[in-house]
């Protein structure tokens, strides 16, 4: 099996005592969506960093196509695109100069593939970068990360504060960027719905701990939004359940034995829980 990026024993202190990252493993197939979740502070974006060299981790091994980032960095950064939310474009700057800076840095940059994203975005290169919108700025970041036939396209909450619009137009791009084989994306997000739409596999990191990496289908069919009377719960199905809230007279939870609860709960209600619900359940644990 092919990886698009593997990491392993991945461990991180910023101060004696503080370990934001606790050895998390985590495995990455190529050619799919995986959405990367978790409250603020759980250390995703130090991960992120780690992965593209911006942080230098404690211990832990990071390969991206099955080679060490260490050895390899020039190759590897060749196929990675990169769009964070803020924090590495220079405000001051045109995009025509911006875009300058990021072709000198890529031996296989497109400059037509360049022209086609900025005439599709609407985006103007003399305007400069601190006179662009957010969502703005977010495409000119998605037209900088694919003019260079990346492989590998990591973003750190590129949809956060973009309106429902320009998100939809962003995950449209992400949809079609997937369509050639082999192509990646690692996507850490705090918006979860954008995640049902396009994600393949779901990581959820808390506390610099993997929670769970799962196929996004598999994590959601094995869980369950469970309602009903509170007559029905016992002390030992209270034990079923992730997260369980009590009120009045009906209780709400989220359980990760759905058969078992079917079976044995049958005056419940069951329902498809979303990414939310189960991220949210697990974060209260």
């Amino acid at each position: 099996m092919d990886y698009a990026l593997e990491i392993k024993g991945l461990e991180k202190c910023y101060s004696k005592g503080n370990k934001v990252l606790k050895g998390i493993d985590i495995k990455i197939e190529e050619g799919i969506v995986a959405g990367f979740i978790g409250m603020n502070g759980a250390g995703k974006t130090t991960t992120i960093k780690s992965i593209l060299g911006l942080v230098v981790p404690n211990a832990g091994e990071i390969k991206i196509f099955g080679k060490s980032f260490k050895e390899n960095e020039k190759e590897i950064k060749n196929r990675i695109g990169i769009v964070f939310d803020n924090g590495y474009l220079y405000e001051d700057l045109k995009l025509s100069e911006m875009k300058q800076i990021f072709a000198a840095a890529y031996t296989k940059w497109d400059e037509d593939n360049y022209k086609k994203y900025i005439k599709n975005f609407e985006l103007n290169e003399k305007q400069k970068v601190k006179e662009l919108s957010k969502g703005m700025k977010m495409k000119f970041s998605l037209a900088l990360a694919l003019s260079h036939h990346a492989d590998l396209l990591i973003m750190d909450e590129p949809t956060s504060g973009l309106d429902p619009k320009i998100r939809k137009e962003f995950l449209d791009i992400i949809r079609e960027f997937i369509i050639d084989v082999g192509k990646t994306v690692f996507f850490s997000t705090h918006i979860t719905t954008d995640l049902d739409k396009i994600a393949d596999q779901i990581i959820m990191l808390n506390a610099g701990e993997v929670i769970f990496n799962k196929d996004k289908d598999i994590l959601i069919d094995e869980h369950a939004l469970v309602k009903g009377d509170k007559t029905i719960l016992t002390n030992d199905n209270r034990k079923w359940f992730v997260a369980l809230e009590e009120r009045g007279f009906s209780f709400e939870g989220l359980t990760n034995q759905r058969e078992r609860v079917r079976q044995e709960m049958k005056q419940a209600l069951c329902e498809r829980p979303t990414i939310e619900d189960i991220m949210v359940a697990y974060m209260g644990r």
